[in-house]
């Protein structure tokens, strides 16, 4: 089987669940995913994502088993052939005010509201979704099962790493480009020697406040 076979024979396997909601007579299946959960410092980012069935996108996968370079590529490849899609953010006093699970959750529904197609049924990894008006179906690991929940998890991690690489230059000696402010120990070294900065979760890091 060649690369090309491979691609076309994973795409349409992960295809099952928007192969499903078509054949139920949903029209327009919306994947949503979030990046940035865990980290000490930076906003969390939702994105959703409606594909277009006639138009396939190769390789797409859970965005923390790909390349940076290869994360890239299929950003662009899904912004210029989704039908729609949309990227929200919530900084990190929103997140210290109402908790990181809020947050998401948060940016999840304004996802769905500022989609230019809105769906009818909302493919989400695991996370317990209400306040949309449109009906959910979680999946867990979804975004290594689905194309649409899979393209919005690489939606929403391009987007920001992206900003967390501006914030690196706004912030000097974090480290912010590097380990896009998850708790690795050269940023909490940074964090002893410079104290927190702006972008840093309050609630994430009480011991230093």
């Amino acid at each position: 089987m060649t690369r090309e076979e491979k691609l076309h024979e994973k795409f349409v396997l992960l295809s099952s669940f928007e192969i499903e909601a078509k054949s139920r007579g949903f029209l327009f299946c919306a994947g949503i995913d979030e990046a940035g959960r865990g980290p000490l410092a930076g906003p969390v980012v939702a994105a959703a994502c409606i594909l277009d069935e006639n138009v396939p996108i190769y390789g797409l996968d859970d965005s923390k088993k790909l390349s940076e370079k290869r994360r890239e590529a299929l950003y662009e490849e899904i912004i210029v052939n989704a039908r729609a899609f949309s990227v929200v953010r919530v900084e990190p006093d929103r997140i210290d005010e109402i908790n990181i699970l809020e947050a998401t959750k948060l940016a999840m529904r304004a996802c769905v509201k500022s989609l230019s197609l809105q769906p009818d049924l909302l493919l989400i990894d695991a996370v317990n979704l209400t306040g949309t008006g449109v009906e959910v179906l979680p999946i867990i690991k979804g975004d290594a099962k689905s194309n649409s929940i899979a393209a919005a998890s690489i939606l929403a991690k391009v987007s920001r790493d992206r900003i967390m690489r501006e914030y690196d230059l706004q912030y000097p000696g974090y480290g912010f480009a590097k380990h896009k402010g998850y708790g690795t120990s050269e940023h909490y070294a940074a964090i002893q020697a410079l104290s927190l900065c702006p972008i840093h979760r309050r609630t994430f890091l009480k011991g230093y406040c």
